[in-house]
């Protein structure tokens, strides 16, 4: 399967403005706890206007009982079922603000067959809003072996994961980025 080609030049992913909750892809967001797996952890997943912003906000505790220990808003890269070709960019953008904890921001390919495989990086979420980019280079294989190939994508997730704490998340960009070649 060959795959599918961004929808525009910006790498604009999803900025909440659309009333409907699709992102610029025609994917909707979704939220999911570790109950899908015996977990405890809660969660709710709101879109909201702050400070101006349009976001999407997740919030909840995560909880380590019955081996759980996660919750995340994730976003199929394409409803056509060919995977997205990011090849061309640089790495992930994203515009967020939460309580200071670290998040994992994750993405899937083709190569993660099974739910608990993800290419994953941390990242701080201050109390105010901060652009925050993440080369393709600094994810990490996660429970797979295969380096990660920005041309076969198809999940993005935000994830506050693998300790108890209090997750509160907001997202008003997310995207993808190109380096800026010296002129």
């Amino acid at each position: 399967m060959s795959a599918s080609s961004l929808p525009s030049a910006d790498g604009l992913i999803d900025d909440f403005r659309d009333a409907d909750g699709r992102s610029r892809l025609g994917t909707r967001w979704r939220l999911v706890t570790d109950t899908v797996m015996g977990g405890v952890s809660e969660a709710r997943m709101a879109f909201d206007t702050l400070d101006g912003r349009r976001a999407l906000c997740v919030e909840g505790e995560v909880r380590l009982e019955q081996n759980g220990g996660f919750l995340q808003v994730n976003l199929e890269l394409t409803r056509k079922g060919a995977p997205l070709d990011a090849s061309e960019f640089a790495g992930v953008r994203l515009t967020v603000r939460g309580n200071g904890e670290h998040y994992n921001l994750h993405l899937k390919s083709r190569d993660c067959a099974l739910p608990w495989q993800a290419y994953r990086a941390t990242f701080v979420a201050g109390q105010d809003w901060q652009e925050i980019r993440v080369p393709f280079e600094r994810f990490a294989p996660n429970r797979l072996s295969a380096p990660l190939d920005a041309g076969q994508l198809t999940q993005l997730g935000l994830v506050a994961i693998g300790r108890a704490f209090q997750a509160q998340l907001c997202i008003a960009q997310v995207g993808w980025y190109r380096n800026l070649a010296a002129g």
